[in-house]
């Protein structure tokens, strides 16, 4: 990372998405080249330049400038507009990928967003549909952004045809909440959902059973829900996935997800994916790997007093992230072990005090 002038200079195509998030934020240019500039097929990737398109329409005044050869990208950012945008996803990546950096931004923009999404929407790089429905949005409530938060599945798509249809409704805070989230508290139920497209429903149930078969072994409060859609819902493609979400007495939240493969029945996604919600626990924490850059972000954007959350080991993704944070804002973390009597525990202390970011693009009207 260099500073040149009011522009953050950075390299390298690996955490695109967050740099332009915290750009928008910060209010802050940001260059970023050699963009895949040694690869056999340089320059951004399809999804990249929707992604690109897509800021540009939930922004006012944005420019993004791209280079002939696509390789380095100069954004200057505007401020965060909301309102109505719909939005094709190109098939390269699935919806996950385009609603994950708009979720960090919507809560601060001038009108309530309403996001249309269409493309594919449960696959096994980004995180499903269903996830941020049942754990991206309850994280967004612990800072107080709740009244009209909403995602509606409206088709369901699967890869490599996709055809599913994804809206997301956010509400405009004039600030988030300070977080102090420490105590992980004990699991007490397991919620999960199943669902098949354009093959038989019995391999929801099948997914449901071997699941259970995994997961009734530690807890009784288990309810595993099927969701199948029909005909033009369900998109122009075969699949199955199940995504399960783990919740304590405290309200921290573990998830995971697996998706089909072919030739794999659908018994070795479920166990695939209980075995991987099992992993999630023992990481420990209030927040689950997924979600750490997300909580991060509203920490520091939270008012000015210490905030507090107690987290599993960070991965490479999240500490790239601490470390755009403290180009952008000027914030660092404090982090230290959560019990360093117990020398089993892994968690982590994160704490930081926030910016007192204002919603100045908020329309009083």
């Amino acid at each position: 990372m260099a500073q040149a002038g009011n522009v953050l200079h950075f390299s390298g195509h690996h955490y695109l998405r967050n740099r332009l998030v915290l750009s928008i934020l910060s209010g802050k240019a940001v260059r970023i080249d050699k963009i895949r500039s040694d690869d056999k097929n340089p320059g951004l990737r399809d999804y990249e330049v929707s992604l690109l398109r897509l800021l540009e329409r939930v922004t006012n005044g944005t420019v993004i400038e791209i280079s002939v050869t696509g390789t380095a990208i100069l954004l200057k950012p505007g401020i965060i507009a909301g309102g109505s945008v719909t939005h094709e996803c190109p098939l390269s990546r699935s919806i996950g990928y385009f609603l994950e950096p708009v979720i960090m931004l919507a809560p601060f923009a001038k009108k309530p967003l309403h996001l249309t999404l269409r493309g594919i929407t449960t696959d096994d790089r980004d995180l499903s549909a269903d996830l941020f429905r049942t754990v991206t949005l309850p994280y967004l409530q612990m800072f107080g952004i709740s009244e009209g938060l909403e995602l509606r599945i409206k088709k369901r798509g699967s890869p490599p045809l996709g055809g599913g249809e994804v809206q997301f409704l956010c509400p405009v805070v004039k600030q988030v909440k300070t977080l102090n989230f420490v105590e992980p508290g004990r699991i007490k139920r397991i919620r999960g959902i199943s669902h098949a497209v354009r093959v038989s429903p019995q391999f929801s149930n099948r997914m449901i059973e071997a699941a259970r078969s995994v997961l009734n072994r530690y807890i009784p409060d288990i309810y595993l829900y099927s969701d199948v859609y029909k005909g033009e819902d369900s998109g122009k493609s075969p699949g199955y996935a199940l995504s399960l979400l783990a919740e304590s007495s405290t309200g921290a939240m573990h998830c995971a997800e697996a998706t089909s493969q072919p030739g794999v029945p659908p018994e070795d996604i479920a166990l695939l994916a209980s075995r991987a919600l099992l992993e999630e626990i023992r990481r420990g924490g209030c927040v689950d790997r997924k979600h750490q850059s997300l909580v991060l972000l509203m920490m520091v954007l939270g008012s000015e007093d210490v905030g507090r959350c107690r987290m599993g080991e960070p991965t490479a993704r999240t500490i790239q992230f601490l470390r755009d944070v403290k180009d952008f804002f000027g914030t660092s973390f404090k982090i230290f072990p959560a019990d360093p009597a117990d020398e089993s525990s892994s968690d982590l202390l994160f704490s930081a005090y926030g910016v007192g970011y204002v919603n100045a693009n908020r329309s009083l009207a």
